[in-house]
């Protein structure tokens, strides 16, 4: 136990001595995180914990958020804002992988790093720090075949169409389901990660599909399988009868998943967006810059720090399960 916390304080020493370094030289950087929409509640905790960020909180780093609001034009505006602004750096998190290629390109070619976290962007220029979301499409099928042993009719409520993590989780969902030929997909339908898009959705599935039609609802995000999960509450029918499986491992789904009413697999919203600010940092400050974020210790076994420059930083996903939901409930709750 000693050793276990002379390692939580050596490394809390470690963070300071970065922070404290990088702080010294007396520079401060304007830093802009373009994110798709603030509706969800992934993205909101995903800003929340970007401001957690030790850079964040000395003042080294002035944050500026920029609501994208599920708008890819909107998007590539803030970016062009951005830029005319000289902004120091830009985290983006893209509402369709292919629409900001070009603007992106543009704040590139003007010196200013740009950094995706969450979804990606469609060029191989531009670091990437999240997770693979066709693994979490794998992953919340493979959930969905277990629960239905193999054999019924299911729903897939979809993503915003275009952005990579819809494109990606629907492949990995595909790639499972495929090999189970007994279970069909009688229904698939975006709900642009909205609850209340869902709910609407699958009550009007449930109407087209009665008694029984539809055997479980694969949603590819926490927000819209809550929604879905109250629409099949409001017909008297339970989780037992249409399992709900999903990805994210936000509060409200893990307190679902403790009474067995969803299947979600935790992404990582600190690590995506602290990850993230590290890397821009690394890439304005130079390679004697140190991570400072403490998800680099969380993940040490999954994700290498290196030298701060890869392309891509795939974080694990986390299944959430009896024996860890209390525990990320605290953490991506911010202890609430």
């Amino acid at each position: 136990m000693k050793f276990g916390k002379s390692l939580a304080a050596a490394a809390a020493l470690s963070l300071l001595a970065s922070s404290i370094s990088l702080a010294a030289d007396g520079k401060t950087y304007k830093i802009g995180a373009a994110v798709y929409g603030l509706k969800g509640q992934f993205m909101q905790n995903w800003v929340r914990e970007l401001k957690q960020h030790p850079a964040v909180k000395d003042g080294t780093v002035q944050i500026t958020v920029f609501d994208g609001n599920y708008d890819a034009l909107t998007q590539n505006n803030q970016i062009e804002t951005m830029i005319t602004q000289h902004y120091d750096a830009i985290i983006f998190v893209p509402i369709d992988t292919k629409a900001g290629i070009g603007t992106v390109a543009r704040a590139m070619e003007s010196d200013i790093p740009v950094i995706a976290s969450n979804t990606r962007v469609a060029s191989a220029k531009v670091p990437y720090v999240g997770n693979d979301d066709v693994e979490g499409g794998r992953l919340q099928a493979q959930a969905m075949v277990d629960k239905l042993k193999g054999k019924g009719d299911v729903v897939i409520i979809q993503g915003p169409i275009g952005q990579s993590a819809q494109i990606d989780r629907e492949k990995g969902e595909m790639e499972v389901l495929k090999k189970h030929p007994d279970i069909k997909i009688i229904e698939m339908k975006t709900a642009n990660w909205s609850r209340a898009e869902a709910l609407a959705l699958t009550e009007d599935w449930l109407n087209a599909h009665p008694n029984g039609g539809i055997s479980g609802i694969i949603a590819q995000n926490d927000d819209m399988a809550l929604g879905a999960l109250q629409a099949v509450k409001s017909r008297g029918l339970t989780p037992a009868d249409v399992p709900v499986t999903s990805i994210d491992g936000m509060p409200d789904a893990i307190q679902a998943a403790k009474k067995n009413e969803v299947t979600t697999f935790l992404q990582d919203a600190q690590a995506q967006s602290q990850g993230a600010l590290d890397v821009a940092l690394r890439a304005l400050a130079g390679k004697d810059y140190k991570p400072q974020s403490v998800i680099w210790e969380r993940y040490a076994k999954d994700v290498k720090w290196g030298d701060g420059t890869d392309k891509n930083y795939i974080l694990p996903w986390v299944p959430v399960t009896d024996s860890n939901a209390d525990a990320l409930y605290q953490q991506v709750s911010g202890g609430k």
